[in-house]
């Protein structure tokens, strides 16, 4: 009997495709904005619907995400982490499989930006203001403060490629 591929296969398959879009910034860039559409989504949705344990989880990462800022290695890790708590939220199975294959497909790009505690301080303090609009349950605040936290973003992203094709001596 054959056995049905899971999510994580499925989304596996897209590799060749998605390794087509991380050759180039403009193929980066449309799966960054996939990210945003879906994460601004995400945050909306968890200032309507996020139950107590949702909220437990979200401080939980926020906290583990503050206490990571002099590390930047540790903070890359709780930042995944956060923003996984969003997609968590939804309870749809499918949506934590696709934050795994953001973050794989991504990270080597999140792994060429500068890093320093100041610039984690920055997140951290992003973070807290989506959290704090869930916690208040304002989801046009928390799809503002999503939203303005990925824009600022993108521009440590966009700066990878800039490095990364700047001409030889």
């Amino acid at each position: 009997m054959a056995r049905r591929p899971g999510l994580d296969a499925a989304l596996g398959a897209l590799d060749g495709i998605v390794g087509h879009l991380l050759s180039d910034q403009a193929g980066v860039k449309n799966l960054y904005d996939m990210r945003v559409f879906l994460e601004a989504s995400l945050a909306r949705n968890a200032a309507i619907h996020a139950r107590k344990d949702d909220v437990t989880a979200l401080r939980a990462a926020l906290a583990m995400n503050e206490a990571a800022i002099p590390d930047s290695e540790k903070f890359y890790a709780t930042d995944v982490a956060f923003h996984a708590a969003l997609y968590d939220i939804a309870r749809n199975p499918v949506l934590p499989v696709v934050h795994k294959a953001f973050t794989a497909w991504l990270s080597p790009h999140w792994m060429r930006m500068p890093r320093s505690p100041e610039r984690n301080r920055v997140n951290f303090l992003s973070h807290r203001e989506i959290c704090t609009a869930i916690l208040e349950r304002d989801p046009d605040g928390a799809e503002r403060a999503l939203l303005n936290h990925l824009s600022a973003a993108w521009e440590y992203v966009r700066g990878t490629f800039e490095s990364r094709e700047a001409p030889e001596a």
